[in-house]
């Protein structure tokens, strides 16, 4: 692999950049009049949830550098505080944009009769109706905090809105106290003018306080209420201002594996630890009095660096709410209800299923169901011995873990690796794990320094003609919920040599072996990174001997240099490459004499891109993978994960199509520029084409052939001898 040349600074484009730019995406959708309006809204609100974990963690970790003077630069030449200050103007020119688009969406929302009501704008008796709700919900449970000096601020939870209030200093109408006494005991200017008390909003209170409105629907911000009658948390006091903030904690911390006591407690220690954690960001109301600013900057330990002015709301994507409303299905994009898979009858033995061959099945566009119920079945079947599955994200109600729990409940060998680790699920997993242990499942806390980011479930069967291994590997999470949201592939099969290897795979990680040689599968952080480098040298020496070659992958995000290097060197022997990479990109397409074969592209639509498919052409002899790994270094080195081939001419055949698909897109599509930027796909002469709207109809057809067939033959029930009941 020493072949590779690793890529200068200026070849490469910087990671936190890039990703600002993904976001810049997701708010072009925001702007775009062709989507439904509350669609837009919805896309508003994930460039605000988007910008929340930026912070948290990209943000976070730059500060964590700083704080350690760190000095050396990244691999595209930006030292941390330099990169802190670029970034952090990057963000405020989004953040004018994303305000910019919040004012026109409510417009449209006015015009839809979706309403928020400012106090200026409430009638007689809807003033009357927010005072009383006012003194029934927020006066018994709000409580404001009185502020004389830093240590006293209060333990705010992250990204927890809350207003800061200024009041006029009057010692004759305070409460005593020391840091109350009386003025004759500070000279003229040593007396303060004002003086600061915090009120936590917390998280029982909805963002959107419902307001009767004669037609359509009204509501008014939880903090424009409370700011109307917050006088009355101060009796006889001068509020002379109040304005909404909130902070954003660090959540780039990792968990001692070699310090810890065990796993289990270390991570409850990390989650503890980021209720204290520095702020990042200190997010307020442009609006805010100058007292007032400096007064909360003070107290959070922030320079201007880490100060963001909001022209609108904080926290936007409380907005999911707006545009989830009932009863708007004009504003929202039409349904796409995921289609059963003509492979997975109902009425058949879902092992039956996959003993007859390979499977590929395509989320959201066919249901999840069939993966279910691979588990359910299994869980029931007299005839499975064992289970080995893999849980990263997992869902709140999971239907999955709950099969586990039935499975070892009815006596199958069940070992599951829960990941702790999976940041922002850490407490979700831990509650998983607990339940799962007292079902009696055997847990693996997943791998000391390394997270474990595969997707696979193991199901080993005794059939009339001996132990075999079904397999589910997926490039997405065990999850119900986010199958619906996300596009990715799910792929049965019970092909011996990748059973082998799954069982060896499991094996490493429950028994802490040496991990075996794998014949069929490549794990990260052993073998996968060497796979794909030796797919690309393949395609470089069958282009410099003038052969047919050519790379296509689709991935979550490129960052690696070394895999960047070798699709440079691809480029130069004259490969054509073409690239799908929803999120960070740092490779820079089209330079001339290092990229100028290398296409890159990017789809941001309905839902989201997640799926990782690679392509070699290799002589002809098509080689096609599905990965739970983004070509990442974090990936390759320091998570495990799997890399799959897919060697079934059918399921091949599939994906392939997937992968026309996504490089023909030229309605939701934009190309990368060498420059950093994206630039739509332009589509000139050709027809409109819609990537997720062509998988859905694909996905129909399948559905709408099968069910033709199946209605074109007479099925007759036959008694089943052996149970003694009619099939």
């Amino acid at each position: 692999m020493n072949q590779i040349k690793t890529p200068e600074p200026d070849q490469l484009l910087n990671r936190e950049m890039s990703w600002l730019e993904f976001n810049q995406r997701v708010l072009n959708q925001a702007h775009d009049p062709a989507n439904p309006l509350l669609e837009r809204v919805k896309f508003l609100a994930i460039t605000g949830s988007n910008l929340d974990e930026f912070f948290m963690v990209r943000i976070g970790s730059l500060q964590i550098l700083i704080g350690s003077k760190h000095e050396r630069p990244d691999v595209t030449g930006y030292r941390p505080q330099k990169l802190l200050q670029v970034a952090g103007d990057r963000v405020r020119r989004l953040m004018a944009e994303q305000y910019q688009c919040f004012e026109q969406l409510q417009t449209g929302l006015l015009q839809n009769g979706i309403t928020q009501l400012e106090p200026d704008q409430w009638s007689r008796k809807q003033h009357a109706f927010l005072r009383h709700w006012f003194e029934e919900n927020v006066v018994s449970l709000l409580s404001p905090i009185a502020i004389d000096a830093d240590q006293n601020f209060p333990l705010l939870n992250d990204s927890e809105m809350a207003l800061a209030v200024q009041l006029a200093w009057d010692p004759t109408k305070m409460l005593g106290g020391d840091w109350y006494q009386q003025p004759n005991e500070l000279s003229e200017e040593e007396r303060p003018s004002c003086r600061f008390a915090i009120v936590p909003l917390g998280r029982k209170l909805d963002r959107f306080v419902t307001v009767p409105v004669e037609s359509g629907h009204g509501y008014a911000l939880l903090e424009s209420v409370i700011k109307k009658f917050v006088g009355e948390f101060f009796p006889g006091q001068t509020v002379r201002d109040c304005i909404a903030f909130r902070i954003t904690r660090n959540a780039d911390m990792r968990v001692d594996e070699d310090g810890a006591f065990d796993l289990l407690h270390g991570m409850q220690e990390i989650l503890a630890e980021r209720k204290e954690s520095s702020c990042v960001r200190l997010e307020l109301e442009a609006h805010a009095d100058p007292a007032t600013r400096e007064f909360l900057m003070k107290c959070l330990h922030v320079d201007d660096l880490h100060v963001f002015e909001t022209h609108g709301p904080i926290r936007l994507k409380d907005w999911f709410k707006i545009a989830g409303l009932p009863g708007y299905d004009g504003l929202k994009f039409e349904v796409w209800p995921p289609q059963d898979s003509p492979c997975f009858s109902v009425e058949r033995n879902i092992f039956d299923v996959i003993r007859d061959g390979d499977r590929i099945l395509l989320h959201p566009y066919q249901v999840y169901d069939p993966v279910v119920r691979f588990l359910e079945t299994a869980a029931e079947d007299p005839d499975v011995l064992a289970i080995k599955q893999t849980l990263y994200r997992t869902s709140s109600r999971s239907q999955i873990v709950k099969a586990l729990e039935r499975a070892a409940f009815n006596q199958k060998h069940v070992t599951a690796i829960v990941e702790l680790k999976a940041r922002f699920d850490e407490e979700r997993n831990i509650k998983w794990a607990r339940s799962l242990e007292q079902a009696g499942v055997n847990v693996i806390y997943g791998v000391r320094g390394l997270k474990t980011h595969a997707k696979i479930c193991v199901v080993v069967r005794r059939d009339p003609d001996g132990i075999r291994q079904y397999c589910h590997i997926a490039t997405g999470n065990y999850n119900e919920a986010t199958s619906t949201l996300y596009s990715d592939v799910s792929y049965f099969t019970c092909n011996d040599v990748i059973g082998g290897d799954a069982i060896s795979f499991f094996n490493a990680i429950a028994g802490m072996s040496i991990p075996q040689p794998m014949q069929q599968l490549s794990m990260a952080p052993l073998g996968l990174r060497q796979r794909i480098l030796e797919m690309i040298l393949v395609e470089i020496q069958n282009a410099s001997s003038d052969l047919p070659s050519g790379i296509r992958l689709k991935v979550n995000s490129l960052v690696d240099p070394t895999i960047i290097g070798a699709l440079y060197q691809a480029s130069q022997a004259g490969v054509p490459i073409d690239l799908n990479v929803r999120g960070i990109c740092c490779l820079r397409p089209g330079v001339p004499g290092l990229s100028d074969r290398i296409n890159v592209t990017s789809i941001v639509d309905r839902y989201l891109e997640h799926s990782r498919i690679f392509y070699f052409h290799h002589g002809g002899d098509r080689r096609v993978f599905i990965s739970s790994a983004d070509l990442m270094a974090r990936n390759l080195d320091r998570r495990i994960e799997l890399l799959t081939p897919i060697e079934d001419e059918t399921c091949k055949r599939y994906l392939l199509d997937m992968l026309d698909f996504y490089f023909q897109d030229n309605v939701k599509a934009t190309r990368l520029q060498p420059d950093g930027s994206y630039w739509p796909v332009q589509r000139g002469d050709q027809a409109e084409f819609h990537c997720q709207k062509q998988l859905f109809r694909y996905a129909v057809q399948q559905r709408t052939e099968q069910f033709t067939a199946e209605t074109s033959m007479f099925h007759s029930h036959r008694r089943d001898n052996e149970l003694g009941i009619f099939s």
